[in-house]
This record gives structure tokens, sequence and C-alpha cells, in this order.
């Protein structure tokens, strides 16, 4: 890959990056426009989730994915 290839894909990414951003901006706006949020409890769990490391998020989301999996499987055994 040559230096002219590696710069147009730099530019490419921030160009997603751009568009994700703005779409995400827009979704948040959406639902605080219809009272599903707040922007201070957006605020809040933004930055309880930015104190989270990776570990943790990964943790919780595997924990989360295997409770329905737990409950199934003690269902099935009744």
């Amino acid at each position: 890959m040559n230096h002219i290839d590696m710069i147009g894909q730099i530019a490419d990414l921030k160009d997603i990056d751009y568009k994700n951003t703005l779409a995400i901006s827009v979704l948040i706006e959406l639902l605080i426009d219809k009272g599903l949020f707040t922007r201070q409890e957006f605020a809040h769990k933004s930055w309880d989730v930015e104190k989270l490391t990776l570990t943790e998020i990964t943790t919780q989301r595997r924990l989360e994915l295997l409770q329905p999996l737990q409950t199934d499987a003690q269902t099935s055994q009744l």
C-alpha cells in the first residue's frame, strides 16, 4: 500500500466517522425531543459508562447475554 492510498483511506475513515457521529447525535436529539430521557440523564449515563473499563463492559455484556440462556436451561430442567 502506498502513501497516497493510505491518505485516501484515512480521509474515507474521517468521513465515515463524521457521518456516524452525526447520525448518533440526531438519534439522541430525537429521543430527547420525544421525552424518552433528558439531556441530564444522557450526560449522567455517558459519564457512568465512560468510567467503566472495557473489561468491565465486556464482562457485563457477557453476563447479560448468559442470563437468558441460564433461565432457559433452568426452565427446561423443570
